[in-house]
């Protein structure tokens, strides 16, 4: 299965109070799982580096890797980039 790497960052009007961020987060996950099953959410991240939220997905399809990046747009109130990955594992082993 292909792993990727989604970044977000939220919007300034995402929220009022960082309260908030837990019941956004619920939304965009509830709407992410059933409309893209085949995306399965490894993790998570909030950083405080560049990007707001990293997340590590796994999907052998692609339109529904791209429509879950739509949700988190649209839902989550966030600009996107979206990279595929390859684990270092996989990656040394294929050398």
């Amino acid at each position: 299965m292909a792993a990727y790497v989604i970044l977000s960052n939220l919007s300034p009007d995402a929220f009022k109070d960082p309260k908030e961020l837990k019941q956004l987060a619920a939304t965009v996950g509830e709407k992410a799982k059933a409309e893209c099953p085949a995306v399965t959410w490894k993790d998570s991240f909030l950083t405080p580096g560049r990007f707001d939220v990293v997340d590590i997905v796994e999907s052998d399809d692609l339109k529904q890797l791209e429509r879950a990046a739509l949700i988190i747009r649209a839902y989550g109130h966030a600009s996107t980039e979206t990279l595929q990955g390859t684990s270092r594992k996989e990656f040394i082993a294929a050398l």
